[in-house]
């Protein structure tokens, strides 16, 4: 079962990616979601951790988020690190308003 975390900037991401991995989470384990690609992308790099990507998805989801949305694309990211369909909407509100969304899984959950 995934562990999710919401939080409001980089910061606060920070400390709890620290508190994941004293929790036995390994840092491979741990995607990060933005609204803004960019900033996701740069705050994953910065803070060691993964994004969801095309191996996570599948490759034909994968290939479909390349045209849709990005409010698509996350909800079928979010999906493909083992969330619900309908948590997948609700974290994607979430990112709406400009927090972010950690997702920690147990080395069994993949």
């Amino acid at each position: 079962m995934a562990k999710v975390v919401t939080v409001e900037n980089g910061v606060q991401a920070r400390e709890e990616i620290d508190k994941l991995v004293t929790q036995g989470y390994d840092k491979e384990q741990i995607y990060l979601f933005a609204h803004s690609d960019d900033r996701e992308k740069d705050l994953a790099e910065a803070l060691d951790v993964e994004t969801a990507g095309m191996g996570d998805t599948g490759f034909f989801k994968g290939m479909k988020n390349l045209v849709a949305k990005r409010g698509d694309e996350l909800r079928a990211e979010f999906e493909g690190v083992g969330l619900s369909q309908q948590e997948a909407d609700e974290y994607e509100k979430i990112l709406d308003e400009g927090r972010l969304v950690l997702v920690a899984q147990d080395a069994t959950d993949k």
